[in-house]
């Protein structure tokens, strides 16, 4: 197996940290923001149409942006535009923080967009450039672990800072981690990872931003049909057109031809809408239908986190027994239970206990199929294949919400869950194109052969050999 140099051993550390510290950078801005959102529609005598825009405008940025920004890292390198990202993530929220007006904190929460479209591409991508392909469970189940746990202090956070210090304070916690590890990136001597020279297909490039960013837009809008929906589906067909003809497309075909890579996002925006469309339909069934107050309804849904939290680990361990097709399947089951059973719960015990499934299957979920996608494209590509997923990871949830509040303006208010748990239940024939169980690798070395000699084709056909190796196969986990 090929070696790796001792000091590209020794950044493997601070590439982790890196890249945990930009997914919990993003996930803790989202979720502080959601608790601050009263207190600055106050503060700034804001609309709700304003107020709900702070969102929408960053949404539909980095939407937009996502699979272009992580081309950008493939072209020119993921530490670069990471660092870029972080600091500029960390800018914006000093502006939002020192914002004199409504419109200056729509306009720097869609810088704040533009920014996170270029650092979440590259948490994933500098992984990819990283470790070798047998080792990124491990890496992409710290990281996944890291957002839940940023997505359970958020909230706790957000409302402490809010309350006892104003709207404004929330916007500070970014500001430190995000200027660190912006300023630690640009200063790393460590070898940047494999880079392509292909054009980035500008045409290509604008014409999906529009496509998501109005598919967004329309989401979020819904029931009512905006403008930005047949503008999605026009610029979406034409961006299929101009694909196919181009000589160097946006999405490299080894990337979105793989069956594995498009199973796995498939099932990224299934289990992530169900669980953001889940957990609205929740607070609502909890504070208006059962009057709890938001903190009880808060600390029931406490085992969603630490369930996320604990399936980050085992589902690596999962992974490489069992494989993702396996793993994957049992997921999504236990998903569907939990949204099955939280549709029917009355109780403490049966609330918990229907968090913590659903907590259970979406981080298995959300490992597994990262891992997929991350480890199915090639090295060149990984920013893009890195782009599509954390695509899948913003449209899912707008999605999910989008549809729970149609379905709960009809008065069914838990219908929402029912019918998240039977889309999850109808994605499980997706789960065929993912890859297998492991092939078991040979017990004995072949006659003739030294050890540590060259002759590596039967013992090493699961290590890539430089930049451009093929990607792996589908069976190969």
């Amino acid at each position: 197996m090929r070696r790796r140099s001792p000091s590209r051993s020794r950044c493997l550390p601070l590439t982790l940290a890196s890249s945990v510290a930009g997914a919990v950078v993003v996930a803790l801005d989202g979720t502080v923001l959601t608790v601050a959102q009263p207190a600055l529609r106050r503060d700034l005598h804001a609309t709700f149409p304003q107020v709900q825009w702070t969102s929408t405008g960053y949404l539909v940025a980095v939407a937009g942006l996502l699979v272009f920004a992580g081309r950008l890292g493939d072209r020119f390198g993921h530490r670069r535009t990471f660092a870029l990202g972080m600091l500029g993530f960390g800018a914006a929220s000093a502006g939002i923080a020192l914002a004199p007006d409504i419109g200056w904190v729509i306009a720097l929460r869609v810088a704040q967009g533009v920014f996170g479209a270029l650092l979440q591409p590259a948490t994933l991508g500098m992984l990819r450039a990283a470790y070798p392909p047998e080792r990124l469970r491990t890496p992409i189940a710290v990281r996944t672990a890291a957002i839940g746990v940023a997505a359970a202090a958020g909230p706790v956070v957000g409302g402490a800072l809010a309350t006892e210090f104003g709207w404004r304070t929330v916007f500070l916690l970014n500001i430190v981690p995000a200027l660190l590890f912006g300023v630690l990136a640009l200063a790393s001597r460590d070898r940047p990872g494999p880079r392509t020279d292909v054009p980035l297909d500008l045409p290509g490039a604008l014409l999906l931003a529009v496509a998501l960013a109005c598919l967004v837009h329309a989401l979020v809008t819904l029931p009512a049909l905006a403008w930005s929906a047949p503008v999605a589906l026009l610029t979406g067909a034409a961006f299929v057109r101009h694909e196919r003809r181009t000589r160097s497309p946006l999405l490299p075909p080894e990337v979105v031809g793989s069956p594995a890579v498009g199973g796995a996002l498939g099932v990224l925006v299934v289990a992530s809408a169900a669980l953001n469309g889940g957990l609205l339909t929740c607070v609502y069934v909890l504070q208006d239908g059962l009057g709890l107050t938001p903190l009880h309804s808060a600390l029931l849904s406490l085992p969603l986190a630490a369930s996320l939290v604990a399936a980050a680990p085992a589902s690596a361990v999962l992974l490489r027994r069992s494989g993702a097709r396996v793993t994957v399947v049992t997921a999504l089951v236990v998903l569907a239970s939990g949204l099955l059973l939280l549709a029917r719960a009355s109780g403490t015990v049966s609330f918990c206990a229907g968090f913590a499934l659903v907590g259970w299957g979406f981080g298995t979920v959300m490992v597994v199929a990262t891992h997929v996608v991350v480890r199915q494209a090639p090295a060149e590509s990984a920013g893009v294949a890195g782009g599509l997923q954390q695509t899948a990871m913003n449209v899912g949830p707008v999605l999910g919400v989008a549809s729970a509040t149609v379905l709960m303006d009809f008065g069914a208010a838990r219908s929402p869950l029912v019918l998240s748990a039977f889309a999850v239940a109808a994605a499980l024939p997706v789960c065929r194109a993912l890859p297998g169980r492991p092939r078991p690798a040979p017990s004995a070395r072949p006659v003739g052969t030294r050890p540590g000699g060259s002759d590596a084709t039967h013992t090493d056909h699961d290590v890539e050999r430089g930049p451009h190796t093929r990607s792996l196969r589908d069976h190969e986990v």
